[in-house]
């Protein structure tokens, strides 16, 4: 029930998003608002994602890491039904919401597979790791012929997506009375002694989550677009986006395996940088051809898919304890996501500048090529976050 109840959180962790942007259109078309606002439907829970994740640690610790996620899932739900229910503050409002809620369980799912998974971690953050993205993928792919095809809409959608975090939600309970709050007074000594935030490790970590995050969210919010420019339609751009999370899928799962029975994961971290260059520069060369896009937004998926899943192993390969994995998921998904926040805003800025998607690429390009210069301490091995007491 435990390992059934984090699939079912970790397919709450993208869905919510990656099911707006082939919807951005149909929302447009019934509320009058800019395409800067619309883009905050992106941003803001990427900002809500930074705002909390610092203090989430604390929170478990003092009510409890089970029921703090149980509180997470409520949010969720609750951020769905919010947005789905009134204009264009009830959809901003909703969607602050629920990126609270996923802002919790990104930070202590990984402690919690450090927890209670510490000798299958590679396995059971896989398996995490591959739900999120298959239902991520699931929402990109069916939330625009749901919307245009049946008389549910785009609000129709997001009760689909309202219900999966209910199916979580129940099978959630049954962990609650395994609850357990840490003693105020050793958490606080604790954390007197060990400061993620002084860590030179843990900021490189935080680099490269933040890196990781960029691009993805770059093209969660801009793939859509970028192809309907070069001549797609509105379903086949989704298509190309769910085909991104395709390509995340087998390596979301087998990369944790690999990287946990490596001694040193720099070979993982060189190749993820070849398959993002490769990915950017044939998404440009491939101009709307669909077999050069797919073969391009692949490449993007497995260079996404490995970054992602380096970034979650080194949570619980660089820390010892699951308090510690606690603390540095906070950390780096609070300035990581707030990096992942400034890229589709500085993307878009650059394209209306240029007028074309060839310097905003070379701004990804840059990118990735600072994730293989901060993750190469992370990736070496044998260093941890703090030395054992």
């Amino acid at each position: 029930m435990l390992l059934a109840g984090i699939v079912l959180i970790a397919a709450n962790l993208r869905m919510p998003l990656t099911s707006v942007s082939p919807l951005i259109g149909l929302i447009r078309s019934d509320f009058p608002i800019s395409g800067t606002l619309a883009g905050m439907l992106t941003t803001l829970p990427l900002l809500a994602f930074a705002g909390l994740s610092p203090f989430v640690p604390r929170l478990a610790r003092r009510f409890g890491m089970e029921y703090t996620l149980f509180v997470a899932l409520i949010a969720m739900v609750a951020g769905s039904l919010v947005r789905d229910a009134g204009g264009v503050s009830a959809l901003l409002a909703g969607t602050v919401l629920t990126g609270l809620g996923i802002a919790s369980g990104n930070v202590l799912l990984p402690a919690m597979i450090k927890k209670e998974f510490p000798r299958r971690l590679g396995l059971t953050t896989g398996i995490y790791s591959i739900s999120m993205n298959v239902f991520a993928a699931a929402a990109s792919a069916v939330s625009a012929p749901i919307a245009n095809g049946t008389s549910l809409g785009w609000r129709g959608t997001f009760l689909a997506v309202a219900f999966i975090g209910v199916l979580a939600l129940g099978a959630w309970i049954p962990q609650l009375r395994h609850n357990r709050t840490a003693a105020v007074t050793s958490a606080a000594a604790a954390d007197r002694k060990q400061n993620v935030w002084r860590s030179r490790l843990a900021w490189q970590i935080t680099l490269f989550m933040g890196l990781q995050s960029f691009i993805f969210y770059v093209f969660v919010a801009w793939l859509p677009d970028m192809l309907l420019s070069q001549g797609m339609s509105n379903v086949e751009s989704g298509y190309m986006l769910s085909l991104l999370q395709v390509g995340l899928m087998p390596f979301a799962f087998l990369i944790p395996i690999i990287a946990g029975r490596l001694k040193s994961q720099l070979g993982l971290l060189v190749l993820t940088c070849c398959f993002y260059l490769a990915g950017f520069a044939g998404l440009l060369a491939a101009d709307g051809n669909p077999v050069m896009t797919s073969i391009a937004v692949l490449a993007l998926g497995v260079a996404g898919g490995t970054s992602f899943s380096l970034a979650m192993m080194f949570f619980s390969l660089r820390t010892r304890t699951a308090r510690e994995a606690s603390e540095i998921s906070g950390m780096a998904q609070s300035v990581g996501y707030l990096l992942a926040a400034v890229g589709p805003f500085l993307f878009g800025v650059l394209h209306d500048a240029v007028r074309n998607w060839t310097l905003p690429m070379f701004l990804l390009a840059a990118a990735a090529l600072l994730l293989l210069l901060v993750g190469t301490a992370p990736a070496r091995g044998g260093s941890y976050l703090f030395k054992p007491e």
